[in-house]
């Protein structure tokens, strides 16, 4: 089996001759072996581990995808992810990495809702200003004697 492990900006883990693969998803844990059914899973943040190559290794997913094809092919492509022999090593830089991506997150999307915001209120603003103004024709929900005074 083959292991793919992307990110949208860097291929994190390419294994070739996989024995297994274990990971968790909503249900629980579970494992991958050569000529598995094919197969798409949600991730959340969480480890999965792998051997093969005549060697282990850890991927700390930060939530994505997981897809089997084939029987030999496992791709996941997640929004984070940190690789490492030992899993010992694995959590702190991972952790750090793990908060700023978050902060970076919620100023982004304070910012972002600001801005929504504000063209909002600004699209209110000349829809109002059209409405209100001169050279409009009269509304229809007013009763003729309103609007000749």
């Amino acid at each position: 089996m083959r292991l793919l492990v992307t990110t949208p900006t860097a291929v994190v883990e390419n294994v070739d001759d996989l024995a297994h693969l274990r990971a968790e998803d909503a249900t629980g844990a579970f494992g991958i072996l050569p000529g598995h059914a094919d197969l798409v899973t949600v991730l959340p943040v969480s480890v999965v581990t792998w051997s093969g190559d005549g060697r282990e290794g850890f991927v700390l997913i930060r939530g994505g995808v997981l897809r089997v094809s084939g029987g030999d092919l496992i791709e996941i492509a997640a929004r984070g992810a940190w690789r490492e022999d030992q899993l010992e090593e694995l959590g702190p830089s991972a952790l750090e990495d793990l908060q700023r991506a978050d902060e970076t997150e919620d100023v982004t999307r304070t910012a972002e809702t600001r801005l929504h915001l504000a063209a909002m209120r600004q699209i209110e603003r000349v829809l109002r200003a059209g409405r209100d103004g001169p050279g409009t024709p009269p509304r229809l929900d007013r009763r003729a004697d309103e609007t000749a005074s």
